[in-house]
């Protein structure tokens, strides 16, 4: 076979490189060589400024091969190569849109290289990458660019935050959203904001600050990017959060066992040490203190004006042109802000009244961003008229079971955050819908009656109210809130910390034998402790003493003398009893506050008042019917759906088909049917798993096992003994591998 030739820009390309090579190994003795390209590559570049578009092919592979050769000797020479970053800039500035795609990119490349090498501050790269990003046709070049700036800022803010290359770059991105309200160009700002703050590079003021200019703007697409990182931003932050610590998790068995019956390399080697490395990291994330992720919503600087200056803009102005699907985004996070910081927009409330009714289009959206938009700070007044509405549009006798259901649970929803806003009348006419024959219907309405027990018993009917209620009414420990009035602010679960004290000092003083009640026998205690006698010495003598006469007669009969079933003595003990239950409470009422106040929490009281909340909580998830606190506290900052609003239309009886695709959601999807071993098996190989030694051996070949079968029937009884009795040192001590064991 001839010999190839080898064309000569080939032989240019291979040159280069092993020039290269050379340059890096020894740079002193190669620095002729390297002026000779240095001078190819300015007279290159002047001839391609000339005439950037009539070159031809084979001086822009040679000019893209010098710079590729300048680009990676460059911090070897840097008094030679001062201009080479600027040329490189200009020619990408001026040339963007008429530069072949392979050179173009090779200009990215190199300028991100300098960076690398840091020839060039990040400052230099971003501020000369980013203008061409948002001004460039070229979807392919913005793709490029995007993922050099994405990288170059996350790699500045590796070690430390960089808030000077961070303060430029946000600056540019506010500057880039305010200047044209109208242009689409804000949309690379909207994308690398939401990612930066994906990824926590990114989580001030002042990036939120751009959300929120992003949110006024002209521009459709702008605005739905700016009201969807208010929405879900914390949602993608967390969920990345879980992506990241789900690729961290490494098996360190499992790679050193791979290493110790595969064979040895070096590969497998730095392998090993990666794992390492990784688990390394992952122990001292686990240790380093949590950072403050706050929301989103949280760092606005002026959440009234933002809400108010988004509801003028793009919802109450007539002409306003977005979509019905943005104007709800819109909606969401007007009424989100409005219900998390307990804003004041009054205009809000007027305005949903045209688009409470079933004809609606997406009418339980609307009813969802009522409903998280309701606040204990709003006047019932403004509510009243809505709720009315809403009954009267969507609950009736004639609506829909869906429309009736979704009306009612809309109203157990904002009657949740006011229940001022409700009437009586309106209520119990509500409430007898729990005698509907659609389960959904009745759920609802049982939901509204449950609430008001709740939040506001005396509006209910007697027979309506429940006995908790009813009880809680005559004690008078159930009282409905006035408007503006406010829960006083405790430490949730101090109250079982002060129980849980309250039953150890009960324990501690059984086990010493002192009365577990009083606080006459705890000073008793202490002054005895003082005058130098123990009172238990007595306590033993007297029952030493026990043995003859008069106490035995005086218990016996006391215990003789049993009261007759008298119905008035019977009902002044159950008075009785009342008053003691309420003193009981009044007691722990006391302790608590005396705990609160007069007590400093050590990190042991801290420690275990986290236990007992966690205990609390579990037993709350296992069915508790104390919903108080869990409605109160609802919807803060989690938004309000539309399929909250029709979750109970779904209670009815479901389809066979949807039975189905209940049963088949969440199972992996299979071509045939397979046994649950086969199921097994195919999920082992998909590991990487390997067989036992014991189906290794039963999947044989007959044919291999013939000779060690004939082999067998000749041994003698000797032979056969020392075979058996190897057999069982070797599994004693862990098979033939020994897997670690020494003899």
């Amino acid at each position: 076979m001839g010999k190839r030739k080898v064309a000569a820009l080939e032989k240019i390309e291979a040159d280069l490189a092993g020039l290269q090579y050379k340059i890096r190994k020894d740079p002193e003795a190669y620095e002729k060589e390297f002026i000779e390209n240095w001078q190819q590559f300015d007279a290159a570049h002047e001839k391609f400024l000339a005439a950037p578009v009539g070159a031809d092919s084979n001086s822009l592979i040679t000019f893209r091969e010098q710079i590729d050769l300048i680009a990676h000797c460059a911090e070897l020479y840097p008094q030679i190569t001062a201009t080479f970053p600027d040329s490189l800039k200009d020619v990408l500035t001026k040339h963007h849109a008429v530069l072949e795609p392979t050179l173009r990119e090779k200009i990215v490349s190199s300028l991100t290289l300098l960076r690398r090498k840091d020839v060039i501050d990040s400052n230099y790269l971003l501020t000369t990458l980013f203008p061409i990003l948002i001004s460039t046709p070229s979807k392919s070049l913005r793709m490029i660019l995007y993922q050099k700036i994405l990288s170059d800022i996350r790699n500045t803010n590796t070690k430390s935050t960089n808030h000077r290359v961070n303060r430029t770059m946000q600056t540019v991105l506010y500057n880039l959203v305010t200047s044209d309200r109208s242009s689409p160009k804000a949309l690379w700002a909207v994308k690398l904001v939401r990612e930066l703050w994906r990824r926590q590079i990114w989580a001030d003021a002042k990036t939120v600050d751009i959300m929120r200019q992003a949110c006024l703007a002209d521009n459709e697409k702008v605005i739905v990017g700016g009201v969807r990182f208010f929405l879900g931003g914390d949602k993608e932050r967390e969920e990345f959060e879980d992506e990241s610590s789900d690729e961290e998790n490494v098996d360190i068995k499992k790679v050193k066992h791979s290493i110790e019956i595969n064979k040895k390399s070096k590969k497998s080697k730095k392998a090993l040490e990666r794992a390492v490395d990784r688990v390394k990291k992952q122990e001292r994330k686990k240790n380093a203190p949590h950072p403050l992720n706050f929301s989103a919503l949280h760092l606005l600087q002026d959440p009234q004006g933002f809400s108010e200056n988004l509801f003028e803009k793009h919802l109450q102005n007539s002409k306003s042109k977005l979509a019905l699907e943005s104007k709800l985004l819109v909606l969401q996070l007007v009424t989100r802000l409005v219900g998390l910081h307990k804003l004041t927009v009054i205009s809000l409330y007027s305005w949903f009244i045209k688009h409470l009714t079933p004809r609606q289009q997406s009418a339980s959206s609307f009813l969802a961003s009522l409903a998280q938009g309701t606040h204990n700070l709003v006047p019932p007044d403004v509510i009243e008229p809505l709720i009315q509405r809403i009954a009267n549009e969507f609950v009736s006798e004639a609506s829909a079971s869906e429309v009736c259901s979704a009306g009612l649970n809309a109203i157990r929803e904002i009657c949740a955050r006011q229940p001022l806003a409700m009437n009586e009348t309106l209520l119990q006419d509500l409430v007898e819908y729990r005698k509907s024959k659609d389960k959904g219907v009745m759920m609802a309405a049982k939901g509204l009656l449950s609430l008001y027990r709740e939040k506001g018993a005396e509006m209910l009917r007697k027979k309506d109210r429940g006995k908790e209620a009813t009880i809680g009414l005559k004690s008078g420990d159930l009282k409905q809130l006035r408007y503006g009035e406010e829960q006083v602010g405790e430490i949730e679960g101090l109250e079982l910390l002060a129980k849980w004290k309250e039953e150890q000092k009960k324990r501690k003083r059984a086990e010493r034998g002192l009365p577990e009640e009083g606080e006459g026998a705890e000073k008793t205690e202490d002054k005895d402790e003082e005058d130098g006698w123990n009172s238990s010495d007595w306590e033993v003598a007297s029952t030493d003493s026990s043995d003859s006469g008069e106490w035995i007669r005086v218990s016996d009969s006391e215990d003789e003398a049993e009261p007759e079933p008298d119905a008035k003595r019977q009902k002044v003990g159950s008075e009785d009893t009342e008053e003691d239950d309420g003193e009981n409470a009044e007691k722990e009422a006391v302790d608590f506050i005396k705990l609160a106040t007069t007590q400093i929490l050590t990190p042991a009281d801290l420690a275990k008042l986290r236990e007992l909340r966690m205990e609390a909580n579990i037993d709350k998830a296992m069915g508790s019917r104390k919903r108080k606190q869990e409605i109160e506290a609802r919807h803060v900052d989690e938004g309000l759906t539309a399929e909250q609003i029709e979750a109970p239309a779904k209670l009815r009886k479901s389809t066979k088909e949807e039975r189905i695709a209940l049963a088949k959601e969440g199972k992996p999807d299979r071509e045939e049917h397979k046994s649950t071993q086969a199921i097994r098996k195919a999920k082992k190989e998909a590991e990487g798993k390997s067989t036992t030694n014991k189906e290794k051996a039963r999947k044989k070949n007959f044919l291999m096992t013939l000779g060690k079968a004939k082999s067998k029937q000749k041994r003698s009884l000797v032979a056969t003994r020392n075979i058996l009795k190897n057999h069982v040192e070797r599994s004693k001590s862990g098979g033939r591998r020994r897997n670690g064991q020494s003899r």
